[in-house]
């Protein structure tokens, strides 16, 4: 297969990726093999304006067919990851083999020690990855993303909040400041406190193309303390939402408020139209938390890692 390459150069691209992605979710039937549009703008808009730095140019880069087709993406996953994006039908080694030689060239980052490295991932049933990876020196690496996915045809149990806690959307920026610190003592539980960096990069998640005030869920206490939140992402060409993130306060877990306000979530989605729901995560709790509301995993996302 002839096929070119070259970096995103603009917001056209941009937007010509989000459609691709759009319409490769679909062709996959709603699975992982490549991120959905949500997030792509998560990355974007706050991992990447946030805590990575890149320019789109250096970071994302587009592998086009002879009449102009977008036949794969290529983006970071965190500094020193690379995420393979690819339309199932111009799916061949030759391509794979390109985009990891790209990634390799372009993402890789030096450890500590200045040795240049490279974590790819890919999906666990995926041999023609794991075949070409192996190939090139990548060993797999610990900590899969394990997926979930739900269909909202099937019931969503009526989960009555915890008696003390309501659950709403944000409110106004007055809420930012304390939904802010939430996600650091659920997220960073163990660093010291001054390393809190503010709450500025909250408004780079609303600016996300699909944020949704009313899909940004917290629980809070009758003191009016917020306990619990999650953000749910609602695509509605995909007719998909993804969580994004969940989490509850060490001093309000073991109380059922991050299932509730997950369930809470599946309601407001179906009532939108939505017919399918995802979240991923890494650590056991997650995994418990996502499986008694999503069902059993659907699929782990592994990291290839290597040093160049």
């Amino acid at each position: 297969m002839n096929f070119s390459i070259r970096p995103c150069q603009d917001d056209d691209d941009y937007w010509r990726i989000r459609a691709f992605l759009r319409d490769v979710f679909l062709r996959n039937q709603r699975r992982e093999l490549s991120w959905q549009v949500a997030r792509l703008d998560y990355w974007r808009y706050f991992g990447n304006e946030c805590l990575e730095h890149y320019a789109l140019d250096q970071a994302v880069t587009l592998f086009e067919t002879a009449d102009g087709r977008i036949a794969g993406v290529l983006t970071p996953e965190s500094r020193g990851q690379a995420y393979l994006h690819v339309d199932p039908d111009q799916r061949t080694p030759e391509l794979e083999t390109a985009m990891v030689a790209t990634a390799e060239a372009q993402l890789a980052e030096p450890d500590e020690h200045g040795v240049r490295r490279l974590t790819v991932w890919a999906n666990g049933g995926d041999a023609l990855r794991a075949r070409l990876l192996g190939d090139c020196g990548y060993e797999k690496g610990d900590w899969p993303e394990v997926q979930f996915g739900r269909s909202l045809a099937t019931p969503i149990p009526a989960a009555d909040v915890t008696p003390g806690y309501s659950i709403r959307s944000l409110g106004d920026g007055a809420d930012i400041p304390a939904r802010s610190w939430l996600s650091w003592r659920v997220f960073h539980p163990d660093e010291p406190d001054d390393h809190y960096i503010g709450y500025d990069w909250y408004f780079s998640i609303q600016r996300c193309p699909l944020y949704r005030r009313d899909l940004d869920l917290v629980a809070v206490s009758a003191d009016g303390e917020l306990a619990a939140f999650t953000t749910l992402w609602y695509d509605d060409v995909t007719r998909t939402g993804y969580f994004e993130p969940v989490g509850a306060s060490p001093d309000h877990q073991r109380k059922g408020l991050a299932r509730q306000i997950m369930y809470e979530g599946l309601r407001r989605l179906k009532a939108l139209g939505g017919v399918h729901a995802t979240v991923a995560g890494f650590s056991e709790g997650a995994t418990a938390l996502y499986t008694s509301v999503m069902g059993p995993s659907v699929s782990r996302l592994e990291r290839w890692e290597r040093t160049l």
